[in-house]
């Protein structure tokens, strides 16, 4: 068996590199916005994005050109749940977070539609060159429709960012040179892409160490790692009661997950991504269904309550476990999964279910009034 303790270190240097880079990134790239006079919405629906989720970009291009396609698809789907059930469910649980009109509307409609393109993309097995197009493709026309919509309120935005610096515009003295700004993007960049080399490389010592399979540390280990930046930004923001903003951290990541991170990774890999059957019937669908249980919470009341939270969380540590019995092959994995499927979450959609038309009838009721 190889030696473990020179993967893990490696595993714990990359994960270091990815969370120094992606800071470094984010405060170059708006350095640069704000040199620039760009709205400060624009960065927050941009650069925010990019740099929370550059983790997840640099480990799987870093995997899917190496050949390490299970290790690509794991971090991203594995991201995507990790982020709506432990990083909601964690936010909630400190305090209920507020869900915008919009939020419900658009952005999380577009995650649900962009998990089930992604999942019906991924079932001839193989994520190829025209499948990333397609995803990045939804990416940039929601960047444009971001982008447009911010535009559209430039006045206020501007009115908002001169009431919160207690001038119309900030001068240049105030504002770090372009150089610097380019010195700090060069630098997240090279942080990125060694940090996302040495976690690849260690991941799939210890895969091949333990006699895990890829796909299992792809969705644990490394969707974990790569997921740092959303986990420090939106319970950061609970704590400071910026609950808005960690719940469009987690719905923005995920969809710039699927259409930057696995849809460049389609593009630029050799002969695409290749997915494993075990993904395809299982974690794929576990992503969407996930995508799906936003929409009901979301409706009640417009905010995530401490009890669904609680819920998100359950069923996160629920599939981890469901991913640690089938790698060590546990006799009674099949048990716990026909017991999740036939009474736990069926129990769990009639409540959610329930709350939705309680919800809805009380708000058609207070319109009536």
């Amino acid at each position: 068996m190889t030696d473990p303790l020179p993967a893990w270190l490696m595993i714990l240097g990359g994960l270091g590199l990815l969370v120094v880079g992606g800071e470094w990134l984010v405060r170059g790239a708006s350095a640069l916005a704000a040199c620039c006079r760009i709205p400060p919405l624009v960065i927050g629906l941009t650069v925010v994005a990019f740099g929370t989720s550059a983790p997840e970009l640099g480990v799987s291009l870093q995997a899917a050109v190496a050949g390490v396609s299970d290790v690509a698809v794991g971090n991203v789907v594995g991201s995507n749940v990790f982020n709506v059930l432990f990083i909601l469910g964690l936010s909630a649980l400190i305090t209920p977070l507020v869900v915008s009109s919009q939020l419900i509307r658009f952005d999380v409609p577009l995650m649900i539609a962009a998990s089930l393109v992604c999942w019906g993309l991924a079932a001839d097995g193989r994520v190829g060159r025209i499948d990333g197009i397609l995803l990045f493709g939804i990416l940039i026309g929601y960047l444009v429709w971001c982008v447009r919509g911010a535009k559209a309120e430039q006045k206020v935005v501007e009115e908002e960012f001169a009431t919160g610096l207690g001038r119309a515009a900030a001068p240049s003295s105030d504002l770090p040179p372009l150089w610097r700004a380019g010195v700090w993007i060069v630098i997240g960049f090279v942080a990125l892409g060694l940090g996302a080399r040495w976690l690849v490389t260690g991941a799939v010592t210890v895969a091949t160490g333990w006699g895990v399979s890829e796909l299992v540390i792809g969705l644990t280990i490394v969707a974990v790692g790569t997921s740092l930046p959303e986990v420090v930004t939106s319970v950061v923001a609970s704590l400071r009661g910026q609950r808005e903003i960690a719940v469009g951290n987690v719905v923005g990541s995920n969809i710039f997950n699927l259409g930057c991170v696995l849809g460049l990774s389609g593009i630029l890999a050799p002969g695409g991504i290749p997915v494993s059957s075990e993904a395809v019937m299982f974690d794929f669908p576990v992503m969407v269904a996930v995508a799906f249980a936003c929409l009901p919470i979301f409706f009640t009341q417009h905010r995530i309550a401490r009890w669904e939270g609680a819920l998100f969380l359950a069923y996160f540590f629920a599939y981890n476990l469901y991913i640690v019995f089938a790698a060590t092959g546990w006799t009674g994995t099949r048990t716990y999964a026909v017991l999740m499927l036939v009474f736990v979450i069926p129990l769990t959609a009639v409540t959610l279910a329930t709350s939705t038309i309680r919800a809805w009838r009380d708000r058609r009721r207070s319109e009536g009034a």
